[in-house]
């Protein structure tokens, strides 16, 4: 029997990469899954993986960028499952420059999509949530988000923002039994990293103190806690998956 068998999970960006690594763990753990994608061809593929494997899942086409959009995620999520327990919101995007080079657009699409997103993904999900006086709420922050990154200002701009949403709703609905966490994962060895150069790695192991990079199922397991009843009692904390890159 798996610590969540019965919820229902939704989880962003759930498709690809670090998102399909926690869509893995919770159903692992006996969730249902929501999987969130702006592409749904990928979404629809990931879910049929799922589906093969025993796994009641099922695959939403959301930009989370957009309200409608959001809102229209957790209305099929319920009505297909029923309820709403668990909303990990990972869906993010990097469009990296220096802040002299920058250009509105840049700025403006990492804020809508990570910030914004992540903010409209929560304002409807707490509805149902609610409504049930249950509810587990993660956001996926990055260590930048903490000791911020030359180039980056838009993502650490919105991952800040993330982690001060996460507290302000931690705040707002502890009182009905929701909890609200996040993750902030350091230098994880995804697609988008492989192709760092050498030099680049090695910058990285230099401030690590682990000395390697994390895994997505290194981020997944601790997303999960979070997810579970092992975590009742933590609600609008930050926590590192960095190896220690940030302490």
């Amino acid at each position: 029997m798996g610590t969540l068998d019965g919820k229902v999970a939704l989880v962003t960006g759930g498709a690809r990469g670090i998102g399909k690594s926690i869509c893995e763990r919770l159903a692992a753990e006996g969730a249902k899954l929501a999987i969130v994608d702006i592409m749904l061809d990928v979404a629809e593929a990931t879910a049929k993986e799922f589906n093969s494997k025993g796994v009641d899942a099922v695959a939403v086409a959301a930009n989370v960028a957009k309200p409608e959009d959001a809102v229209r995620a957790v209305e099929e999520t319920v009505a297909k499952f029923g309820s709403l327990d668990i909303l990990v919101n990972n869906a993010g995007i990097t469009r990296d420059n220096l802040i002299m080079r920058m250009t509105e657009q840049e700025w403006d699409s990492v804020i809508a999509v990570n910030l914004k997103g992540t903010f409209n993904c929560i304002k409807a999900a707490v509805r149902p949530m609610m409504k049930n006086r249950y509810g587990k709420i993660v956001n996926l922050a990055s260590v930048v988000g903490r000791m911020g990154n030359a180039g980056q200002a838009n993502y650490v701009a919105s991952k800040a923002g993330v982690i001060g949403l996460t507290k302000t709703v931690a705040k707002e609905f502890g009182s009905r039994n929701i909890t609200a966490n996040a993750v902030a994962p350091g230098y994880i060895m995804t697609d988008m990293t492989k192709d760092l150069s050498d030099a680049a790695k090695s910058a990285f192991m230099d401030i690590i103190p682990l000395k390697r990079g994390g895994t997505p199922e290194d981020v997944a397991n601790v997303v999960c806690f979070l997810c579970s009843p092992d975590s009742d009692y933590v609600s609008g904390q930050v926590i590192g998956v960095d190896g220690g890159m940030y302490m």
